[in-house]
């Protein structure tokens, strides 16, 4: 009789352990398989967002125009959101979107209603200062969009 109390002691001592040890783990186990779901999308969303600055030029005294175009299979959205930097090669800053002061930056999409696959947005970025008639060298600009994709363009005029 004490054996049989003892083992089913040992055998509920046992079931006991075994749900607090499945409770334990398992918010564990599905929180990962959720992290990893949503780390699948976002760089799913990576793979297919590509964007090209396809041409880039001084456009008046203290305006730039640059063409991007989207590459990728996917809908850019968001791309006031996106982070926009430029100036001479070596000293180039982050252009905030819109406003009304300067330096800034718009756009317009060109031959679409969205930036959808194949269009091109015209980006107008309006300085601070009178830009040189004629630059002692290169300018830069990197436009990098909300969910980490970039490209970035050398030129002069």
């Amino acid at each position: 009789m004490d054996k049989t109390i003892v083992t089913a002691l040992l055998v509920i001592a046992g079931v006991i352990s075994a749900v607090a040890l499945f409770n334990a783990l398992y918010p564990m186990v599905t929180q990962g398989g959720e992290a990893m779901g949503s780390m699948e999308r976002r760089l799913s969303d990576q793979l297919k967002t590509q964007v090209q600055i396809i041409h880039a030029a001084k456009s008046g005294s203290n305006t730039v125009t640059v063409w991007a175009k989207n590459v990728g299979s996917v809908r850019i959205i968001g791309a006031d959101t996106s982070d926009l930097f430029f100036g001479p090669e070596g000293n180039f800053e982050r252009i905030a979107y819109g406003g009304s002061g300067a330096p800034r930056w718009e756009y317009t999409v060109e031959n679409a209603t969205e930036w959808t696959p194949t269009a091109t947005i015209k980006i107008t970025i309006t300085t601070a200062s009178v830009l040189p008639a004629s630059p002692s060298g290169r300018y830069f600009v990197k436009l990098t969009l909300p969910n980490g994709v970039m490209h970035d363009y050398f030129f002069s005029w």
